[in-house]
């Protein structure tokens, strides 16, 4: 069988559980050599394991560049240069409005938009022309849920992110898409309703009522359309959004 990212050289921040240790998987299984972050070493030497030999782990905040730079020094002197970029990591939390605190807002940008932002930018010197960028979405960009404004918010720039680098990246035949899940069940979405497992099914069970298809997706799931938007496949998919929700977002 043919590997559609043999030899390629693939990063995925926040790759140490959920959706981008799953993508990073897929990325490995299709040939690709592939470095993951996490800002927690256990996790990550953990993620590692898991993936296999092709995988490389660089403990990295993708919120702080000093991180950003050690991780593209290290890509720079062991690669040379990078074919697939997945910008993941990020997350949110629940605070309605009137609630909202400063901490919640830096937090929840400083990971989702100055991240993916300097990812991006810093990775720009190593990227091959005509490769793929992914910036991880959500249908919170398009969707409303109470008392998810700051990270609905925090998505909806990513995906104008996606709109304008396109312009900018063109005479490199850079491709950046923008990959946006719907509910999957993944620790950051479990977490979300706190440690007590009943609670963590009901948001689950919740979540599932909404969707088409019944029920929420699974990370593997989210890693074969990454797989995609990395490939040759979508050699002509560019500045798109692509759901990967069951429909949620669809009806």
């Amino acid at each position: 069988m043919v590997q559609k990212l043999a030899n390629k050289v693939a990063i995925v921040t926040g790759g140490t559980s959920g959706i981008g240790l799953a993508a990073a998987k897929r990325f490995a299984t299709e040939g690709a050599r592939v470095y993951v972050t996490g800002r927690r070493k256990a996790e990550l030497d953990a993620a590692v394991a898991a993936i296999g030999r092709s995988a490389v782990g660089v403990q990295a905040d993708v919120s702080r560049l000093a991180d950003l730079d050690a991780l593209y020094a290290q890509v720079k002197a062991q690669a040379g240069r990078i074919d697939v970029l997945y910008a993941n990591a990020g997350g949110g939390s629940f605070l309605p409005l009137g609630q909202i605190t400063e901490q919640q807002y830096q937090d929840t940008f400083d990971r989702n938009v100055k991240g993916v932002l300097f990812t991006v930018q810093k990775a720009l010197p190593l990227l091959a022309d005509g490769a793929s960028i992914i910036l991880a979405g959500s249908t919170a960009g398009i969707e409303g849920t109470a008392a998810f404004s700051v990270y609905a918010a925090s998505k909806a720039a990513v995906r104008a992110f996606a709109r304008n680098w396109i312009l900018d990246l063109k005479d490199r035949k850079i491709r950046v898409n923008t990959l946006s899940p719907g509910a999957i069940r993944t620790p950051g979405l479990v977490d979300l309703a706190g440690p007590d497992a009943a609670q963590q099914q009901a948001l689950v069970d919740f979540l599932a009522a909404k969707i088409p298809l019944g029920r929420v997706g699974d990370p593997d799931e989210i890693a074969k359309a990454a797989v995609f938007l990395a490939s040759d496949d979508a050699s002509f998919v560019n500045g798109a959004e692509l759901f990967a929700d069951g429909g949620q977002a669809q009806i």
